[in-house]
This record gives C-alpha cells, sequence and structure tokens, in this order.
C-alpha cells in the first residue's frame, strides 16, 4: 500500500475562499479539481440542458401522445436501487405530468434476479404484452436487450429505452436494439456531458423533456406547471446508491435532493427507512444515501422481490411505508448474515489459491457450490477492496433448468476495465462467456459450470497482460495532516453536509500519530488513544483486530461521537503505514 497527499493548487484555494468558502473546504475541493466557486453552485438552472440528452425529445413526444391517446405505459426496472427509484420517478413523474390529462394508465414490472435475470428479455416483454401495455419504457435497462427488444416489438409494442450502461458489442462494434427511441448519454451520437449520469437521472431528464413536450403543446403555462423537484431525494439516491461518479451535474442533482430531504420533502417510504436506519432526517447527507438507505433498497432485489423496495418508494400511505420499510430492514439484515459467511469462505478460498500459487494472482475468480447469487456482488467488492485485484465471484445460477450455468458479478480496479477484458476473453475463449455486460468497474456474466476454471485462467491472462507492480499496488489518496485548529464538532458536521463519493472523495487525512494505547471492543474493532498534534483524540478502527506500534502513520476520517450529552471529535481509522 502507498499513501499519497493530493495536490492542492494554491490558485485554486485563494479563489475559492475569495469567493467565501470556508478554508478548509476550499482546499479539499481545490484538490478535487474545483476551481471555480461557480462549480459548487447548486441551483437547478444550472443543471445540462434536456436538449444536451440525444433523443430525449423523441422520447417526450412518444409518452406524449401515448398519454394523450391513453395508451397503457409498462416501466420494466433494473432490480438494484438504481432501477427501483428510476421507477419510482418514473411512475410518479407520469402520474404528475399526466394529471391535467386525467392519465392513470401506468403500471411497472421488475424482473426476478434468479428467476429472469437481467434486463428485458423476451419472456419479460411477452409478460409486459400480457398486462394488456401498448408502450414499454425500460429504466436503467435495455441498451444491451437485443432479443428482448425484438420480441417486443414484434408483439406490436412501442419501445422506449432509457439506460446509462455501456451498448452491446459485436466483435468491435457497437450494436444497439431496434427500439424506437432510445436515450442514453453513453450511445453514440449523445452530446451529453455527464456520462456518469445514473439510471435514474437519464428517467428524471426524460421526465423534464416531457413537461416541455406538454407545455408546447399548451397544456399548462410555466407558472402552473406540474413541480418535478419533489422527485429529486429519489434521484439523489439512486445517483448516490449506483456509485456513479459524482461530477458537477450529479453533485447538484444529490444536493438538490439531500436539501429536500433535510426540509423534511420527501416521499413516505424515504421519511420511514431514515426511521428504521436510525438516521436523522435534519443532518442527512449523502452517506445516508450510501450506506443506510441503499443497501435497504438493494437487499430487496438480492434476496426476495425488488416490489417491495419499489413500493416502499410509490407510496403516500406512512403506515404502509413503515411496514415495508421494517421488511426491508429485515430482509437488509438477513443480507448482512449471509454476506458475512459468504465473504468469510471466499476469503479463506482466496488466501488459499494465493498460497498455493506460485506466482500471486493479478486477477481473482472465486466459486463454491454454497454462495448465493444475490450477494455475489458485494463479496467481489469486499474481496477486491482486501487484495487490490480484479475479482469475479460465481454462484449456481438459481433459475428453473439453467443448473450448469454459474452467475458472476465482478468488480475491478483502477487500470483494468472490466467489460472489455471481458469482451477480450469472449473472443479469445468463444462459448465461455454466455452473456456478459456493464462498466469498467463493474460487470456481469453468465458462465457454464465446466468452464469456470478456462474462464479464471484467461482473465488471468488478461491482467498479466494489463496490469504491472505500479497498478497493483493500492494507492491511497488522501489530504494529508489536519490542521489542528480544524479539530471540532462544528468542522465536522460541515464536511459531512457537503455532497461526497465516487469520483469525489469524502476528506481522509493523514499523518504520523502516536498510540497513546488500544483495546479491542465489540465485535472486533480497535480503540485507540492518539496524540494529535499535542493534544489527546479518540480514535476508532473498525473491524481491526491486530495491534499498531507505537508510532504510525495513519490515514483517518473525522467523525463526531456523542456520550453522555458531550459531543467530541474522533478519527475513525482506515489505514496505517508503521
Amino acid at each position: 500500500m502507498k499513501i499519497s497527499v493530493r495536490e492542492v493548487p494554491p490558485r485554486s484555494v485563494w479563489a475559492l475562499e475569495q469567493a467565501g468558502v470556508h478554508p478548509l473546504l476550499a482546499q479539499l475541493f481545490a484538490a478535487r479539481g474545483i476551481h471555480d466557486a461557480s462549480d459548487l453552485d447548486e441551483n437547478l438552472q444550472r443543471l445540462i440542458e434536456p436538449t444536451q440528452l440525444l433523443k430525449a425529445d423523441e422520447a417526450a413526444h412518444l409518452l406524449a401522445d401515448a398519454m394523450q391517446a391513453s395508451r397503457r405505459i409498462c416501466i420494466v426496472a433494473d432490480y438494484d436501487c438504481d432501477g427501483a427509484t428510476a421507477c419510482a420517478v418514473g411512475i410518479r413523474g407520469l402520474g404528475l405530468l399526466g394529471q391535467v390529462l386525467d392519465y392513470t394508465d401506468l403500471t411497472y414490472l421488475v424482473p426476478d434476479r434468479v428467476v429472469d435475470g437481467y434486463g428485458l428479455t423476451p419472456v419479460i416483454a411477452e409478460r409486459v404484452r400480457d398486462r394488456g401495455a401498448d408502450v414499454l419504457v425500460t429504466v436503467d435497462n435495455g441498451i444491451a436487450s437485443l432479443e428482448g427488444v425484438a420480441r417486443a416489438r414484434e408483439l406490436g409494442l412501442q419501445v422506449l429505452i432509457t439506460d446509462h450502461h455501456l451498448p452491446a458489442l459485436q466483435g468491435a462494434e457497437i450494436v444497439l436494439p431496434e427500439a424506437d427511441v432510445i436515450v442514453n448519454p453513453n450511445q453514440p451520437g449523445c452530446p451529453f456531458p455527464s456520462k456518469s449520469i445514473a439510471g435514474v437521472g437519464v428517467m428524471f431528464y426524460v421526465l423534464l423533456a416531457l413537461r416541455a413536450e406538454l407545455r408546447k403543446r399548451g397544456l399548462y403555462q410555466g407558472k402552473d406547471q406540474p413541480r418535478l423537484d419533489s422527485l429529486l431525494p429519489l434521484v439523489a439516491l439512486g445517483t448516490v446508491a449506483d456509485v456513479v461518479r459524482l461530477d458537477t451535474n450529479n453533485r447538484r442533482l444529490v444536493a438538490q435532493g439531500l436539501r429536500r430531504l433535510r426540509a423534511g420533502q420527501m416521499p413516505a417510504g424515504l421519511a420511514a427507512l431514515m426511521q428504521v436506519a436510525g438516521r436523522k432526517t435534519l443532518t442527512a447527507s449523502s452517506m445516508d444515501f450510501g450506506f443506510a438507505l441503499g443497501p435497504r433498497i438493494n437487499a430487496a432485489g438480492r434476496l426476495s422481490d425488488m416490489t417491495l423496495g419499489i413500493e416502499c418508494l410509490l407510496t403516500d400511505d406512512m403506515g404502509r411505508a413503515q411496514m415495508l420499510a421494517a421488511e426491508l430492514d429485515r430482509i437488509n439484515r438477513q443480507r448482512r448474515d449471509l454476506e458475512g459467511h459468504m465473504r468469510e469462505q471466499a476469503i479463506r478460498a482466496a488466501d488459499a489459491m494465493i498460497a498455493h500459487a506460485e506466482e500471486s494472482p493479478p486477477a481473482i475468480v472465486l466459486y463454491e457450490a454454497q454462495f448465493h447469487e444475490g450477494v455475489v456482488g458485494i463479496v467481489a467488492s469486499r474481496i477486491k477492496d482486501r487484495l487490490h485485484r480484479p475479482c469475479f465471484v460465481f454462484a449456481a445460477s438459481g433459475a428453473e433448468g439453467k443448473a450448469h450455468e454459474l452467475k458472476g458479478s465482478g468488480r475491478s480496479i483502477a487500470g483494468f476495465h472490466l467489460r472489455d477484458a471481458l469482451d477480450l476473453v469472449a473472443k479469445r475463449h468463444p462459448g465461455v462467456l454466455l452473456r456478459f455486460g456493464g462498466h469498467a468497474m463493474a460487470a456481469g456474466c453468465t458462465v457454464p459450470l465446466d468452464q469456470i476454471d478456462v474462464f479464471r485462467q484467461a482473465l488471468e491472462q488478461v491482467a498479466r497482460e494489463w496490469l504491472d507492480e505500479a497498478t497493483l499496488t493500492r494507492h491511497v489518496q488522501t489530504d494529508g495532516p489536519l490542521p489542528a485548529q480544524y479539530r471540532r464538532a462544528d468542522v465536522v458536521e460541515t464536511l459531512q453536509q457537503q455532497v461526497w463519493g465516487q469520483g469525489f472523495a469524502a476528506p481522509t487525512f493523514s499523518e504520523a500519530l502516536q498510540v497513546v494505547s488500544q483495546r479491542l471492543v465489540g465485535q472486533g474493532h480497535l480503540s485507540l488513544r492518539l496524540k494529535h498534534q499535542g493534544q489527546d483524540v479518540d480514535g476508532i478502527w473498525f473491524g481491526r483486530t491486530e495491534p499498531l506500534p507505537p508510532i504510525a502513520r495513519l490515514v483517518y476520517r473525522l467523525d463526531v461521537d456523542e456520550w453522555q450529552g458531550q459531543r467530541r471529535v474522533r478519527f475513525v481509522i482506515e489505514a496505517a503505514e508503521p
């Protein structure tokens, strides 16, 4: 592991401070590429215009025509938090925009992870048609569903794809499904600058375009048009939970969602989820989305039925919301137990693989018959973080008639584009990958049971070719030493109110500290007393059992610990060097 300190451009710090930004925030923002205070402006007027999103206007025409003709619209969602929030935004948004038309002919369908697999399949298309739908709208999926879209069109359905994933490849050529309209910033020719927008963000933008189209048709004036900003807490949740890069546009969406959440302006389901998670809405942060609400929604898609999550986000009945949130909380606890058991198995298997290998493998592929396909992605992420290697974890497919197939989920490190690696494996070893897709840092695939060793060897070979020693060394970027004057609870709270996440990392600090005392507490956590610039401060390292030397260079983030009415700054340790 190598600890480094982010460079801080002094001119940018000066410009931000002159604009009134807190001195510590000015340093943190400048180190993350913010050079002008206008990039911190959260005003909705500064969002990228929907006109820049390719074919958003065509999607608006299609939906407006369907609504005015009272045609039934069915949304096909993905079974993760991004898909669930995108579905809820679609249903709620179309309902708001259709009020003047008295349009309510909306329904949704979410595939079952085990039975149906991912995306718009031919079977899902048939199910949509059996419901009597005329228009099929995908959210957070569909860009690679060539067969499913073709079947839907055969059945006479109009198909609108809203997605943010990368298109499918045939050889070296990008191939798009033959839908009526595709809205995806990652399709060829789309000028939309925010390529990292989440699926829920794409659906929100389509609704903005639809509102503009309905306004053109004279259904309402600008002053009395429906307010779509009520959807922003859901947009923020899906954006953070999908771990997309928080560029300027995404940060504005998240900031606006948080602003409404803190003001109590949120769907009943979000309020209920905050309650069961023990989080306070007045001080809600992006971490609440990523570590409290998102996992509870995701748990439904992993172990049960994502309909539970979507219904929780759709209901306006607080009593029903609390019942659904309690069930999602129960499923999430079950998920944590299952994940913990699988993680221990996976760690043992990975350690054994490395111990018996002549050289440390540059990529990790794990499969155990007892693994559950609902949590393979989480476990792959944990192993990737532990070993700093691209990692795939596989489980037997639970779908009927597919016992001979393994479904895998992968997570990667910087410098190893996982979807491109799978594409190369597929070209070199035809038949090894039955299906695959994803992003640079996360991907999924299906492999025949008798080909798992071939896949492992093939992925390791690609990793040997693409990764070198420098790439395989874990780099921890920090913000350097914390000035003593900022070790205050009010400063910590100011930091926590900002929007942090993927591509805009939350602040961590690093410096050599004296370890005054240390002891194990709880379920294997290291409680510390540290000396920071001459003063004692409490510290905690969650999940750490090995003792630290008397002096160590520590990487830590700031937290406020409340005990018996006292509020004290605490260092939460994340890494260490002797």
